[in-house]
């Protein structure tokens, strides 16, 4: 799942266009994003949305891997993200 903060016209146009193949969850009064402690009230490269950010929360709901940019063009490493995937989804399988 993605959450964003975009306006929801923008976002819908978006996920149609481009058949993205998850949920994605449309925070316009950007309470998730506060809740998760990575709302970009003012910076100097962006204000009032989230950071770039990844939680990779398991199917019990524990967050198991965590990251948050300091900046807009910041993002974790596709390697990483890959890694950090196979490890939760070999935690599932062992969990049965």
């Amino acid at each position: 799942m993605a959450v964003v903060t975009q306006r929801s016209e923008k976002v819908k146009r978006y996920i149609e266009d481009t058949g993205l193949p998850f949920e994605v969850l449309i925070d316009d009064s950007r309470d998730v994003v506060k809740a998760y402690g990575v709302w970009h009230r003012v910076g100097f490269d962006a204000w009032n949305i989230a950071k770039p950010s990844v939680f990779l929360i398991d199917r019990e709901g524990m967050i198991r891997y965590v990251f948050v940019a300091d900046w807009q063009t910041e993002f974790p490493e596709p390697g990483v993200l890959l890694r950090e995937l196979a490890q939760l989804a070999a935690g599932d399988a062992t969990s049965g």
